[in-house]
């Protein structure tokens, strides 16, 4: 496991590292994007922090609604509480480490076993990639003009077939709960590579397979569904009002757009705080439908506000709850890896 965590870790550095690269201005584009920030008027930027509030909120609320299926009650204040530390340790780590966070807080012996909760964090990543994929499917598929790229189609197209396959394999996990990880690992060739880790694997995504059964409760998960568009929706919206403070022209679905490329590369291993990623996909959106001389000074100043009040406030509201739960971040962090590597029921630390 640690051999795979610094290889994990090496190639989410990569990556930043490459997007740094990426997304870094030339020196002549300092001076623009220092008027841009001079220029900024603050109402847009105090309305875009208020929609970011509701984003944070639906975030969060939606997950409530996987729970309960598999018999989790968790009250409103502390799936906020919750929520938010896993959002923070989601940024704050490096390879989506975070993610195991908040299963590992919600988990509890004898009621709701690190695995399953575990399954429902997984229904909640492949609906909101196959969101964001189709967001970038039709968007790429309408754009016409000046700005059209030869990448965007092969772009769109690899991630919609990357979040289809992981829907499909939800579908089957559903269905097929005992099946569907013994051909998980066979098809991947692990029972002949590593019979042991397969072993792990497939007990593992056996818990999980548990979780995907929020799929056959049609109420919870249409609740589930109406608070994902709900929370995508206010996302894409708040950042289309943020660039009326920087008086860019771009249109809703430009924001839209934008704001889905942006989540398809985030999905990639991430660098801690989503240093060069959020910025160099973000730039790849505001050059398919802005000139690049506008990008270069306004747009750069723009993604540079989008990314930081970001990063602020995920962090600071993180930081909040975890002093009101009264739980070390490091000690959070250490025990929901350990948990998820062992998927035995765990004892919320929360």
């Amino acid at each position: 496991m640690r051999v795979k965590f610094w290889l994990n870790l090496l190639l989410s550095l990569l990556v930043g590292a490459v997007c740094v690269w990426a997304a870094w201005p030339k020196a002549d584009q300092y001076a623009k994007i220092r008027d841009a920030f001079v220029t900024l008027q603050w109402k847009w930027l105090g309305v875009y922090v208020a929609t970011l509030a509701g984003v944070h909120v639906f975030r969060a609320w939606r997950w409530d609604f996987l729970l309960r299926p598999v018999g989790a009650r968790v009250p409103l204040g502390r799936l906020l509480t919750v929520s938010s530390v896993g959002f923070m340790a989601i940024l704050a780590l490096p390879v989506r480490l975070g993610e195991f966070v908040r299963p590992y807080l919600v988990a509890e012996r004898g009621k709701l076993r690190m695995s399953v909760a575990l399954g429902t964090v997984a229904v909640e990543r492949i609906i909101d990639g196959l969101v964001i994929s189709l967001l970038v499917f039709f968007a790429f598929l309408a754009l016409r003009g000046p700005h059209a790229q030869a990448w965007m189609m092969p772009t769109a197209y690899a991630s919609l077939a990357v979040f289809l396959a992981a829907g499909a394999f939800l579908v089957l996990g559903l269905i097929w709960p005992e099946r569907a990880p013994q051909l998980f690992v066979r098809l991947l060739l692990l029972d002949r590579i590593a019979p042991r880790v397969a072993m792990r694997v497939e007990h593992i995504l056996h818990g999980v397979c548990r979780g995907f059964r929020v799929l056959a409760d049609g109420r919870n998960l249409s609740v589930f569904l109406a608070g994902t568009c709900a929370y995508w929706f206010l996302n894409g919206f708040g950042m289309w009002l943020l660039a009326k403070g920087f008086d860019l022209p771009l249109t809703l679905v430009a924001a839209f757009a934008t704001m889905g490329l942006t989540g398809v590369g985030i999905m990639l291993p991430n660098t801690p705080g989503l240093v060069g990623q959020f910025d160099a996909f973000s730039k790849l959106g505001l050059l398919l439908y802005l000139p690049a001389a506008v990008v270069d000074g306004r747009g750069m100043a723009y993604i540079l506000v989008l990314h930081g009040v970001q990063l602020v406030w995920y962090l600071g509201v993180g930081c909040l709850c975890l002093l009101s739960s009264h739980v070390a971040f490091g000690k959070v962090v250490r025990a929901s890896q350990a948990a998820a590597d062992r998927a035995e029921p765990e004892e919320a630390a929360a």
